[in-house]
């Protein structure tokens, strides 16, 4: 027995259609893959920045908590070496404590309100603050300013303070950088150390007969890094500098209390504008890349043919379903007029002009048949009452077109 093998394609009912789109797809695909794996790449850049970026717990910086972030190894270096460190969780606390001879150390300033900063404002001890924010700078280390962010693990002190010379090099990890005023000092200085312009980690100013510290970074207090380099040197030469430490940890602020009143851009970190700035450097190479493709207009291959009876019947249709007679009237008549009047010799423009009706109906019924009262009704006429109406006005302006092309 002899078999015939199916026609290609008729087994999977894949037909030219189908596959014609099917490669329109595949080549759309493959126009935007380059800006999907851009978007991808950038959203995992902001995941991995997200998970490496090191996350505050409620014991950072706490002076009881033997946890990696905690300071208890410094508050219990402090106490052998005879200097009494009295921690307070309540700023008015803090702040009557802090008397001359003291160093209040100020730190998780975020939940400070501004009543509390004007108490410490108002104190006559020595102040450390560390890692504050704008609002905490701005009350009580006038002068100093931010300049931005350092990622360089660790630095040589670069100047004359006795605190840090003495301390040596210092692991500061990701820490502020700021800009000293006249008459403060400014220590582990980016870029090495050697520009004395150059933003620094530390900053020690006076003000009001005490002397203000700024460090941009806590990480060289706790106890998982306090053993590095010279950082507990450092912490105990700045926190030990009085004869008493009064450390101020501030618990959080009661709701509707005026604590962290910061701008949006002090709120978001500094991983979350680099990302955004990524993003937009991304967005800028595409189109960049995508506008080499603009240039003048080509012809292209439709991925199929369709007849024009079909586009046509498929308009009727549509007429039809929504019983638009008037539009379907309207384009009959238009279509009619625009091969008619290049016939009779008249502008082509008069077709769709209303002033030149009544011209091309008189020149109209002098070529055909009909009076001009029933030319002007088929050409400009009344929207049709029924289909029948419609099929008749077709019939009407094809013999009307016959007649003109035969005169």
């Amino acid at each position: 027995m002899v078999t015939q093998s199916p026609p290609r394609g008729a087994g999977t009912g894949a037909g030219p259609a189908e596959t014609s789109a099917r490669q329109v797809a595949g080549r759309r695909w493959r126009s935007a893959r380059g800006i999907v794996a851009v978007l991808l790449a950038m959203v995992l850049i902001a995941v991995v920045l997200a998970a490496l970026r090191p996350s505050g717990t409620p014991d950072e910086l706490d002076p009881a908590s033997p946890k990696r972030d905690g300071a208890r190894a410094l508050a219990e270096i402090l106490r052998r070496h005879g200097t009494p460190v009295t921690v307070s969780r309540q700023p008015d606390r803090a702040a009557a404590a802090s008397v001359p001879g003291t160093v209040l150390v100020v730190t998780r300033g975020e939940r400070l309100t501004t009543a509390d900063l004007d108490r410490l404002r108002a104190t006559q001890g020595d102040l450390l603050l560390v890692a504050p924010g704008r609002d905490v700078m701005r009350a009580l280390a006038p002068g100093v300013r931010p300049d931005g962010p350092n990622f360089e693990e660790s630095a040589e002190p670069g100047c004359t303070l006795g605190a840090a010379t003495l301390a040596g090099r210092v692991t500061f990890g990701d820490s502020q950088t700021y800009e000293a005023p006249a008459g403060g000092v400014g220590c582990y200085r980016t870029g090495g150390g050697g520009d004395a312009g150059a933003p620094a980690r530390l900053v020690q100013i006076p003000s009001g007969g005490r002397t203000v510290t700024v460090l941009g970074s806590s990480r060289f207090l706790t106890n998982a890094h306090l053993a590095e380099d010279g950082n507990a040197a450092l912490a105990m030469n700045l926190a030990g500098a009085r004869s008493g430490v009064v450390w101020l940890i501030p618990g959080k602020p009661a709701a509707g209390s005026d604590a962290g009143e910061d701008s949006l851009s002090d709120l978001v970190p500094f991983g979350v504008w680099l990302f955004f700035l990524e993003l937009v450097v991304a967005v800028l190479l595409v189109a960049a890349w995508r506008a080499r493709r603009l240039g003048p207009v080509v012809s292209e291959a439709l991925p199929v043919a369709v007849r024009s009876a079909e586009t046509v019947e498929g308009r009727a249709r549509l007429y039809r379903a929504r019983r638009a007679r008037d539009r379907a009237s309207d384009a009959l008549r238009s279509g009619a007029r625009e091969r008619i009047v290049p016939l009779l010799g008249l502008p082509r423009g008069s077709a769709q002009d209303p002033a030149a009706a009544q011209e091309i109906v008189a020149a109209v019924a002098l070529r055909t048949t009909y009076e001009e009262a029933y030319v002007g009704a088929a050409l400009y006429g009344p929207e049709p009452a029924d289909d029948a109406g419609l099929i008749a006005l077709s019939g009407v302006l094809d013999d009307l077109e016959r007649q003109v092309r035969q005169s």
